[in-house]
């Protein structure tokens, strides 16, 4: 056990300090303070000193020289099992601190919009924060830090359970946080300097928090937790609010991950069923709850056991549909009307997740795949074809209701697992093929998922068709119309076949591989 007789007490965030410093002098304990935190205590008439006074040395250039002294750091360094050190710190009139209270600059927060100048950055890069910090976390058996208002209760509670004294356990817990904290700190200003996006700087920092663990992982018998990105400015499953079911799992928060991707994807009012990262059925409409009907429509068989991806505020005639639909593990909306809230949480276990506005991350912004002993990175797969991008190949020219679908079902098949084949209809799936090895076992699922409602329907490919084998399984079910990127030695027969079949076929030379 450690008893506190003297805090050093300098924070940028003044939530709950003044509440704190009254709790500390209960306990008999000397409080030591700097520029704006020094003033907040003494106007509300508690007694705190000043570390200028301390160290003799005022503070300097605007604030940003206050506490880098050796009457502060020695302080806060020494250790009190070591006679020499306890000597110097009386030989030079040095103060012990037992406990450091210190927040940071609110670097993150400044930054976070990606639209500030780099004075307005560099000025909230904290210096002697983090300094302290550190220096009182390698100290913990000797010292406590708190980096967060977050922990003051908490260390109000060590106290009073121990008599105003704290526990070894309990300093090392606040050093390990303390140290997550400064590492988190320099990997946001490294991020945010170094070219965190689409420059593949030569080091990538990322920092992760714990949101909550989870009951396991994929399977049961693995362990699992959800780490969050401190101040992502995007749209994210990890900054979502569950605010209905019970808790989410790993497969959930995985599947979920893949629908608000799609959901992202589409500007008009669109709805997404999502099985095992793969739609299963994905559609646009003129209203939300058309859309969800006719992505249901899709699949319904699938559809069991599924997650709900939709791009608008859930609306009454929406959710009623939901509410009909067997067995929905999640549903992922911006928001939800009252109305619809209250009929849709009287499931229990069906999960509702607010997303908020949906914000896309940047097109320079970078998506990471950890692997063993590394990390992939790349920008996100957002190229579309353009007019000049297509090449109509066949003697039969998509028209422009074809085109129109094509190039929606161009946008679907790029979130499906390839090898990947997708059938559409009046701007819904009908029939989706994913992860295949082969790609005319995909068009064979597609085809077969599609049954009669592939009669002039229209398909896409995410990759070329190494041979006529697939576009042939797609043309005799009824396939008026294919869309692919072509590139393959084998297109001359693709083209050919086409024709024979009587199929319009467009070449984007755009593939959407997604592994």
């Amino acid at each position: 056990m450690m008893r506190i007789k003297r805090a050093l007490i300098t924070v940028y965030d003044k939530t709950g300090v003044v509440d704190l410093a009254r709790k500390l002098q209960e306990y008999d304990i000397e409080l030591v303070s700097t520029g704006g935190t020094m003033k907040t205590l003494r106007n509300e008439g508690i007694d705190v000193k000043s570390v200028s006074d301390l160290t003799g040395f005022p503070e300097i250039l605007d604030g940003r020289v206050k506490t880098l002294h050796p009457k502060v750091h020695g302080g806060i360094l020494a250790r009190r099992d070591k006679g020499e050190h306890i000597s110097q710190l009386s030989l030079h009139g040095i103060p012990q601190y037992d406990l450091v209270v210190v927040n940071l600059y609110p670097f993150e927060q400044v930054t976070g919009s990606g639209n500030v100048s780099d004075e307005t950055a560099l000025e909230n890069i904290d210096i002697g924060g983090p300094s302290m910090i550190r220096s009182a976390a390698k100290n913990f058996p000797h010292v406590i830090v708190i980096t967060s208002p977050d922990d003051y209760p908490v260390l109000i509670d060590q106290l009073g359970k121990n008599s105003g004294m704290t526990t070894l356990e309990f300093r090392r817990e606040m050093a390990i946080k303390a140290f997550a904290r400064t590492a988190a700190y320099d990997s946001a200003i490294t991020s945010y300097f170094g070219g965190k996006e689409a420059d593949f700087a030569g080091t990538i920092n990322q920092t992760f928090t714990l949101r909550y663990p989870l009951r396991y992982g994929e399977n049961p018998h693995q362990k699992a937790a959800l780490y969050a990105e401190p101040n992502y400015r995007y749209s994210s499953i990890a900054g979502g609010t569950l605010l209905s079911g019970k808790e989410l799992s790993f497969n959930n928060i995985w599947d979920l991950e893949a629908a608000l991707q799609m959901a992202l994807d589409f500007d008009q009012p669109f709805a997404a069923v999502i099985k095992h990262t793969n739609p299963c059925g994905a559609a646009m409409g003129s209203t939300l709850a058309e859309a969800y009907r006719k992505a249901l429509d899709s699949d319904p068989l699938s559809a069991f056991g599924s997650v709900i991806a939709l791009n608008r505020r859930v609306d009454p005639e929406t959710a009623r549909l939901l509410d009909e639909t067997p067995f929905v593990e999640c549903i992922l909306a911006p928001g939800f009307e009252s109305e619809s809230f209250e009929l849709l949480s009287k499931k229990k276990k069906r999960r509702l997740l607010e997303i908020g506005d949906l914000i896309r991350p940047a097109e320079t912004a970078l998506e990471y795949r950890p692997i063993a002993g590394g990390l992939l990175a790349q920008t996100p797969d957002r190229l579309e074809p353009g007019d000049s991008d297509f090449q109509f190949v066949t003697e039969k020219k998509p028209d422009d209701n074809q085109m129109k679908e094509l190039l929606f079902a161009f946008r679907i098949v790029k979130h499906i697992k390839s090898n990947a084949i997708v059938i559409c209809k009046d701007l819904a799936t009908v029939g989706i093929g994913p992860g295949q090895t082969s790609r005319v076992d995909s068009s064979i699922i597609a085809v077969r998922k599609a049954g009669q409602r592939a009669l002039g329907a229209v398909a896409a490919s995410d990759a070329f068709f190494p041979m006529p084998d697939g576009l042939e399984v797609l043309a005799e079910a009824g396939v008026t119309a294919v869309i692919q990127p072509g590139g393959s030695k084998k297109d001359p027969d693709v083209i050919e076949a086409a024709n024979r079949l009587n199929i319009a076929m467009a070449l984007t030379g755009i593939r959407h591989f997604k592994h």
